[in-house]
This record gives C-alpha cells, sequence and structure tokens, in this order.
C-alpha cells in the first residue's frame, strides 16, 4: 500500500487483514484441497453489510484506463481478483464461474471486475503475471487471460517461446514490443504492486477475492459469487452508471472483441510474505 494512504485506513486494513487471514479465507475455504469448489458454498449473509470492510472497498482502483479491468468504472460493485497463472483452481474459476458473471453483471453495468496478479509458485508465475501486464500495454490482457488459462494451458508451462505463443494467439499486435514490455521494470514494478497488496491483506490462497470489501477465498461455487454480488448492488449507493462497459472476448483472441474468459473454482496454498510460497495445490 502507498505510504501516502492514511494512518487510519493502514490500521484498519491491517486490523481488517487479521481477520481475513485467520477467519474469511478459512471460512471460505474449500473443504478439502482436491474439491472443485461445488460441495463447499461459501455462507453470503442476507445482511449486505455483514463481513464487509470499507477499508478493503477502497482498493478498487476505479481507473477507467485500467487494462486489466472489465466493466464500468462506475458500476456499484467491484470484484477484485488475486490470482496466478500457475494456479489450477484460478484456471477453473476463470473458465466456468467468470463468464457467468461477464454475462449476468458486467455487461449490464453493475459489476466491475478488477485483476490483480498475485504471482506465487515460483520464477514462471512471475514471468506470467509480467507478460499478462505487457498484452494489456497492447489492450489484449483478457484475450491473454483467456489463453493463459485454456484446459491444459498451464501443463505446458510459461518459458520465455511459451509465452510468446500465447501472446500470438491472444492477437497481441508488437511482439517485440511484448517481449520488451515483458522484461521492463514498469511490468516488474506493477507486478509487485498487485503482489504486495495481495500480502497486505492476509491472502493465503489463489484464488482470493474483495467483493466491495467482502473477502472470499478460492474458486467458490457460482452461488457464492452471485449471493455477495447482489447484496454489495443493494447496499451500494443507487447511481446509474454513464461510462461504457468492457467485457472479456468472446470468441478466438485474435479477432475477438471482448466477452467473458471462462471461470471456475477453488483455491491454491500459498505462504505469508515472510516464507517462500508453497507449491500446493498448483
Amino acid at each position: 500500500m502507498s505510504k501516502s494512504k492514511p494512518i487510519l485506513i493502514v490500521s484498519g486494513v491491517a486490523a481488517a487483514a487479521v481477520l481475513l487471514g485467520v477467519v474469511s479465507y478459512t471460512a471460505t475455504k474449500p473443504s478439502s484441497p482436491g474439491a472443485s469448489g461445488s460441495s463447499s458454498v461459501a455462507e453470503v449473509s442476507t445482511d449486505p453489510s455483514a463481513g464487509v470492510y470499507a477499508e478493503l472497498e477502497a482498493y478498487a482502483r476505479r481507473d477507467a484506463s485500467d487494462e486489466l479491468a472489465l466493466g464500468r468504472a462506475d458500476a456499484p460493485v467491484v470484484l477484485i481478483e488475486y490470482a496466478d497463472f500457475k494456479c489450477g483452481y484460478c484456471g477453473k474459476f476463470a473458465r466456468d464461474t467468470e463468464p457467468a458473471l461477464v454475462k449476468k453483471y458486467v455487461e449490464k453495468g453493475t459489476l466491475r471486475i478488477e485483476w490483480r496478479n498475485f504471482p506465487i509458485f515460483g520464477e514462471e508465475s512471475e514471468a506470467a503475471a509480467r507478460a499478462s501486464w505487457a498484452a494489456g500495454q497492447q489492450g489484449r490482457f483478457w484475450e491473454f487471460h483467456k489463453a493463459a488459462y485454456a484446459e491444459g494451458a498451464k501443463e505446458k508451462g510459461f518459458g520465455k517461446e511459451r509465452l510468446a505463443a500465447l501472446a500470438t494467439e491472444a492477437g497481441v499486435p508488437d511482439l517485440a514490443r511484448f517481449a520488451r514490455d515483458g522484461d521492463s521494470a514498469a511490468a516488474r514494478e506493477a507486478v509487485r504492486k498487485d503482489q504486495e497488496q495481495g500480502y497486505e491483506l492476509g491472502a493465503s490462497s489463489t484464488p482470493s477475492f474483495l467483493i466491495n470489501g467482502r473477502p472470499i477465498a478460492g474458486a467458490q461455487p457460482l452461488e457464492t459469487f452471485t449471493e455477495a454480488i447482489e447484496a454489495a448492488a443493494k447496499a451500494a449507493p443507487k447511481t446509474a452508471p454513464k461510462t461504457a462497459p468492457k467485457t472479456a472476448p468472446k470468441t478466438a483472441p485474435k479477432t475477438a472483441p471482448k466477452t467473458a474468459p471462462k471461470a471456475a473454482p477453488t483455491a491454491a496454498p500459498k505462504a505469508a510474505p515472510t516464507a517462500a510460497p508453497t507449491k500446493a495445490g498448483q
């Protein structure tokens, strides 16, 4: 978090992070490491303010120029996702759950999805995170996201040649620039900033989410997300969105404008900021 943030917010986030780590992430984590998430539904209170932290809600950037986001910058609900391209559970969320959320909420102006790179599985995770940011510099982040999370994609690894192939599949127009951007100081700083934010929040698995300040851990069933989004929309100020929504790719990345990347659930454990990330859940 930026040092310019008010001390009150910093201390509030620290307090919320304790609860996030020891309560929310445990309570919403699927029941077993191998579960798909379909048998473990995290309970979402009918009280739209229950389990919500105003300090965490403030983490939404709402930057209309953010290429790593979908939906209106002024949408009443913002879902922030902290994820790793080597995380199998993140891929399930991307393929099986996220498209439904895009169609039902993003395209109608209710929801904005903001991506945060949270690489926890080593060097290839870091490289894929930087590559996704580089693709975003040419307006192809979500196409890259779709290609990188396709069924069987992570098993092929994320070496330099593989990342270039994914960029080609995603329709990135300038591959030389893509390579330069992916290895740039700007890419490293952008990924570091996202990763640091996730650690500060007490995230202990991927994917991890914030929905208007409500923490959810793991690729939970669709109903967990719809209940949380509906509760957040109910509690949000009733202001009509004004900006045009951005949606994810619909067809093959090279020609597709934007539809939903495919989504689904479950979490991949990782280490605290002071410890080396574990490999469990890959």
